[in-house]
């Protein structure tokens, strides 16, 4: 059993005078009598001791300019705490957004290089084939220059892609070339029963030979043609102007 100290006994405080007599509710205790006390709880009623509950200090009263600072200062901090968030909120929509301009130009700007580039590598294709073809224009006119005996191999040639079933056959030469033919080609010629002709419209280095089945042109023009055209170009044979 926990013991207690025992409650001091009562004291007579005689009534005030001139009036009726207190009631023993209204007594109160003096101060000197009240050596001992502590704080009621729940526990009491139990029989058991209620732990004695320290009394915690006011705080003290703050001036109105203090809790007008603390506000400023929590509306300045919540102030920034939200500036921040809008702002890194505002950089990522900035970052992707000028990551899809960016991915954008760059493609529109290789789709430009790149049409550009084939423009160009049609251009130096043109080039090219033009130069490739007149220097092929000269070599012929130099061939046909210091090497006209070459048209009797023309000739040879033309006559061998004949069918030797075709008859009335008829060779035509410019008529430079008329010996040059005669004399290279001769026995072919009386071979083939060929009949060799002198003609003006051809261009000196080629022949036509005609037959009962078709014709074989093999003139300058036709074999210019054909290999103007596997460089691609068409670009016409120009016989050089005579001095």
């Amino acid at each position: 059993m926990s013991s207690s100290k025992p409650n001091p006994p009562f004291r007579n405080v005689p009534p005030p005078q001139g009036g009726k007599p207190a009631s023993v509710y209204a007594r109160f205790i003096p101060r000197e009598e009240l050596s001992s006390f502590a704080a009621w709880m729940p526990g009491s009623l139990n029989g058991e001791e209620a732990a004695a509950v320290p009394e915690e200090p006011a705080e003290p009263q703050k001036s109105a300019e203090e809790i007008v600072a603390e506000q400023l200062r929590a509306a300045r901090q919540g102030g920034y705490h939200d500036g921040y968030r809008d702002g890194l909120a505002a950089l990522e929509n900035f970052k992707q957004s000028f990551a899809s301009q960016a991915t954008a130009q760059v493609g529109a700007l290789m789709q430009s290089y790149a049409t550009q580039l084939d423009a160009l590598q049609q251009d130096m294709a043109r080039a090219l084939a033009a130069s490739a073809v007149a220097l092929a224009r000269q070599v012929v006119r130099s061939e046909l220059v210091q090497q006209p005996q070459l048209v009797a191999a023309v000739a040879e040639e033309a006559l061998g892609a004949l069918m030797l079933s075709a008859r009335h056959v008829t060779v035509r030469v410019h008529p430079d070339d008329e010996p040059l033919v005669a004399q290279g080609a001769g026995e072919l010629l009386d071979a083939r029963g060929a009949r060799l002709v002198a003609d003006a419209a051809v261009t000196r280095g080629g022949c036509l030979v005609e037959s009962d089945i078709g014709i074989v042109d093999a003139s300058i023009e036709s074999r210019w043609r054909r290999a103007a055209a596997a460089l691609g170009s068409e670009a016409p044979f120009e016989p050089e102007a005579a001095p």
